[in-house]
């Protein structure tokens, strides 16, 4: 059975505030994340990722709609689900960024979940949590090394 969530964190050397205008700035998301993005990035703002080359081995568009913004601690979306449907726990899970003050920058954690609920196939769901898992870690590096200066 596939787990219910992808948990992951990261420490980035910069303030919660920088780090949150990265996570949520459709210029800057497209430095780290995407290849493209449009997002409204208050409750309820709608958006689009486009991936073409950046971690990803086929051309995609994901739909995104915010769930919460409480900048700069959190900030959460459903994403991925189909075309023409409102994202609920059924068809879309729920990506959270919760952002805490940390020494000399902020820890960074991510939590994709919601994948219990999901109606998709099994199998379906398995092979989205293994490439994501392996996903995040690698968004994460590039959106660390983009924010510090490191890229």
């Amino acid at each position: 059975m596939t787990p219910d969530a992808i948990e992951t964190d990261i420490f980035i050397e910069a303030p919660t505030e920088t780090v949150y205008r990265v996570l949520t700035e459709p210029a800057q998301v497209a430095q780290w994340f995407s290849d493209a993005a449009e997002l409204d990035p208050r409750p309820g703002g709608d958006g689009l990722l486009a991936f073409e080359d950046r971690a990803t081995s086929q051309r995609a568009v994901v739909r995104l709609r915010v769930e919460a913004a409480d900048p700069p601690h959190r900030f959460a979306f459903r994403w991925d689900y189909p075309e023409g449907a409102q994202p609920d726990e059924s068809n879309a899970p729920l990506v959270e960024f919760t952002l805490t003050a940390e020494s000399s920058g902020t820890r960074l954690r991510v939590t994709e979940s919601g994948f219990d609920a999901l109606r998709r196939p099994e199998a379906d769901k398995a092979g989205y949590h293994e490439e994501h898992s392996k996903g995040w870690d690698i968004h994460l590096a590039s959106l660390r090394d983009y924010v510090t200066g490191r890229s």
